[in-house]
């Protein structure tokens, strides 16, 4: 398939830099959306017409120029591990996958300034050989890029201490409007507000800069429990004791660590574990929690193993997730919120109403300095209808959730969506950006003239 403006986007930037190939285009119009049974059916058929790679922002500027002149909506891609669709174009046009603009451009005491492109598994080993790491990132850090996370993630390994994006875990970016003339924005402060966790439907970013942290060495550790509740009290005492310094602290249900192929001969068959990392040096009071909630500790990786095997935070976070459904493709997920204080009372109310149908699974992190249980449980799906039935009830029991069986930021609940809005009536005029994930209160935007 070749149209004229591929045929102009490519005398722009190069033959090589526009894929128009059937395999190419298809393999870079998805992202992880099968994680949800109600998104799959749904997105599975939706591709773009090309994919252009640019290597440097003059090429992102000339390309965004040729599809705002010509109507096409632009759906922006990191290396997509995203779970809800939000690379994956709704209405054809240009996927914009922006892989190749991998530089790391400054190093800095305690920040670094990056391309989005920049895959966080690479930035992280330059930054432990420099005695520094990153703050946060999420479970896919390995493939996933530093605009992707920013633009598609929110906390992840690391969020216990640092909280999440939101957190002043962006501390400026730089972003490409859709206009005739695209224009190159520096943002920082409250404004950032727009652009993180947007999915690129308010701009497109190319350069982030990012607070960092000094290296620790960080030991791995599994504490073991008869029951979740002792778990998930434990998990909560070790995430409250500032004396402790960690990096995931994360309690699942027996039988979630039974799905954890690669270490499951390290683990205790029916009991419910906590993976944690902390900081060398930790490990007594780590154990004196443990024997308090009436657990013991387990696997432990020591810290002159990290990253030379497979580590916990593999297995946490929405990688839990993908354990369980190679396990199992019946199970689904959700993302919810759980009360500070009383979310033991709420999940005793969750599990006495759908037993085994619904598994626990937290990752106790900071937001806004407090901390709370979030919590990625796993779901046996049977229909759309009982999905949402158990998503009313976790609700009505004040538990809150964040939709990931559906592609819309307003659905989803996530990010500021009245700033989101504003910057794209700003930015984008005629709607190109990422279509139909961003819901703008009045009007259509006109596309396609000239196309």
């Amino acid at each position: 398939m070749t149209t004229d403006w591929t045929k102009e986007m490519r005398g722009l930037v190069g033959e090589e830099r526009v894929l128009v190939s059937s395999d190419q285009v298809d393999k870079l119009s998805k992202d992880y959306y099968w994680y949800s049974p109600v998104l799959e059916p749904l997105l599975r058929d939706k591709r773009a017409e090309a994919v252009a790679v640019p290597e440097s922002e003059e090429q992102v500027a000339q390309l965004l120029a040729v599809a705002f002149r010509r109507g096409i909506p632009v759906t922006t891609r990191g290396a997509g591990t995203g779970n809800y669709g939000q690379a994956v174009p709704l209405e054809g046009g240009l996927v914009l996958d922006l892989s190749g603009l991998d530089r790391v451009l400054e190093f800095g005491e305690d920040y670094v300034r990056v391309q989005a492109g920049v895959r966080l598994g690479a930035l992280e080993k330059k930054l432990r050989e420099r005695g520094q790491e990153l703050r946060i990132y999420p479970s896919t850090f390995m493939k996933a890029t530093v605009g992707g996370f920013v633009c598609g993630g929110s906390g992840g390994i690391g969020s216990i201490t640092w909280g999440n994006l939101w957190d002043g875990n962006v501390l400026e970016a730089v972003a490409y409007t859709m206009e005739e003339t695209p224009r190159r924005l520096v943002i920082q402060g409250p404004g950032l507000r727009a652009y993180i966790h947007n999915y690129g439907t308010s701009g497109i970013l190319t350069e982030l800069k990012i607070p960092v942290s000094s290296k620790t060495e960080w030991r791995q550790t599994v504490a073991q429990f008869d029951d979740f509740e002792s778990c998930a009290r434990f998990a909560r005492a070790v995430a409250a004791d500032d004396s402790i310094r960690k990096r995931l602290v994360a309690p699942v249900e027996w039988p979630i660590p039974s799905f954890f192929r690669p270490i499951v001969k390290h683990l205790e068959p029916g009991s419910s574990a906590c993976l944690m990392e902390i900081e060398d040096g930790g490990e007594d009071a780590l154990a004196a929690h443990a024997a308090a909630a009436g657990g013991r500790i387990g696997y432990v990786i020591p810290s002159s193993q990290y990253r030379a095997v497979i580590g916990l935070s593999d297995f946490t976070w929405n990688h839990t997730t993908l354990w369980a459904l190679k396990a199992d493709p019946s199970f689904t997920y959700l993302q919810a919120g759980f009360h500070p204080t009383g979310f033991l009372d709420q999940i005793g109310s969750i599990k006495r109403r759908f037993g085994d149908e619904v598994l626990m699974h937290l990752e106790f992190m900071r937001s806004g300095g407090v901390v709370v249980p979030a919590s990625l449980p796993l779901v046996r799906y049977t229909t759309k209808e009982r999905l949402y039935e158990i998503i009313a009830y976790f609700r009505q029991t004040g538990v809150s959730v964040n939709d990931p069986h559906t592609w819309t930021l307003e659905m989803g609940g996530r990010g500021e969506l009245e700033e989101m809005q504003a910057a794209k009536r700003d930015n984008d005029p005629r709607g190109l950006l990422n279509p139909g994930k961003l819901q703008m209160p009045a009007g259509r935007s006109e596309r396609r003239a000239g196309a």
